[in-house]
């Protein structure tokens, strides 16, 4: 552990395992997400991929006091996951134009604030073509390769449209910020805790969550 002055933490006994191990790395960055979009009071806010981190990414926007909350995937699982993570509505990006429908559920407005939780071109596009102008993107996805920002999406209309990124903020600090989060159950995140087992099944655990067997969202291993 590098700088542990800095960055362990004590966890209180009355907070489970699953929901501290959540905190430190996809709880800390999904929540940052909704932190760095600069959530408002009654936005609409549209997470693209409702994985670990875009799950955490609901929550978040949750915290920050969305109006409207909107989870995009296609994943059964992770899309009921969604709904108790804080999600208004999922859509399925495989049956529904996503787009179209965001339009129509915001008057034709558009989202306030879409959340890029993936790390791939199409959903970055697609955030971008989500929001109303002046609207927000912000970028938690790890991208494999350069990103291509569509200057028609982007400034056509003289937009006004906001691109930030983050990714998981660490310290002592932080992991008692999301602590007491945790513990006031201002955020649940162990419903994203779907696989347990015994370190002796540990090549199971990780042929599991490598091949996303299962409906996985993410496992725990008990030493």
């Amino acid at each position: 552990m590098p700088y542990p002055n800095y960055n362990l933490t004590k966890i209180p006994d009355d907070v489970s395992d699953e929901e501290v191990l959540m905190i430190c790395d996809i709880g800390s960055t999904g929540i940052a997400a909704a932190e760095k979009a600069n959530i408002q009071i009654g936005d609409v806010v549209v997470v693209y991929a409702c994985g670990p981190v875009g799950l955490c990414a609901i929550a978040g926007a949750r915290l920050k006091g969305a109006g409207l909350i909107i989870g995009v995937d296609a994943d059964p699982a992770r899309m009921e996951i969604a709904k108790k993570m804080g999600a208004d509505i999922v859509l399925n990006f495989k049956t529904i134009n996503v787009i179209e429908e965001i339009f129509r559920l915001t008057d034709g407005r558009g989202a306030d604030v879409a959340i890029e939780a993936l790390g791939k071109q199409e959903t970055f596009e697609n955030c971008l073509r989500s929001i109303r102008r002046g609207g927000t993107v912000s970028s938690v996805g790890i991208y494999s390769g350069h990103l291509h920002i569509p200057i028609e999406t982007f400034a056509g209309g003289m937009g006004d449209h906001k691109i930030v990124t983050t990714l998981c903020p660490g310290g002592r600090e932080r992991m008692l910020q999301l602590i007491q989060l945790v513990k006031t159950h201002r955020i649940t995140l162990e419903s994203m805790v779907t696989h347990r087992y015994h370190f002796d099944d540990i090549l199971e655990a990780y042929d599991i969550f490598e091949h996303q067997k299962d409906g996985v969202i993410k496992t725990m291993i008990n030493f």
